[in-house]
């Protein structure tokens, strides 16, 4: 699964919590976001030091309008990146509530990262058919 391909199915199953996810689509769209973040970031700066620096008020203006914008696209993302956090726990046969584990206080987030390293199941679970297919091992027969 490439770039754009991962991203359109992160806004296509917006609300999908029953199908599969593989790595790739999990990790293109946490570099998308990551992307996305730095750019907002770099614009909200942008905006306040050309509105007369961050030490003045129309700075504090550009600022603010810039975490406007970063907050939006946080609340926009919150559902579809619990989706596919979801989707990437079905994809190795785990029960999507396991993503509780990130309100474990110190290591719940990085529990939940480790099992987004893992590599889903091979063939078909009670989730759904492999996502991969079922010609992932014959490259090497």
């Amino acid at each position: 699964m490439g770039f754009g391909e991962a991203i359109g199915a992160f806004y296509s199953g917006y609300f999908d919590f029953e199908n599969r996810a593989i790595r790739s689509e999990y990790w293109w769209v946490f570099l998308f976001k990551t992307l996305v973040y730095i750019a907002l970031v770099i614009l909200m700066l942008v905006l306040a030091s050309s509105m007369g620096g961050i030490d003045t008020s129309d700075g504090e203006v550009g600022l603010g309008l810039g975490m406007i914008l970063i907050a939006l696209f946080y609340i926009g993302n919150i559902i579809p990146t619990i989706a596919v956090i979801v989707r990437r726990f079905h994809d190795q046969d785990k029960s999507g509530w396991m993503y509780l584990l990130v309100f474990i206080p110190y290591v719940g987030g990085l529990v939940v990262l480790i099992f987004m390293c893992i590599d889903g199941t091979h063939g078909d679970n009670r989730f759904g058919p492999d996502p991969l297919g079922d010609n992932l091992f014959d490259t090497f027969n």
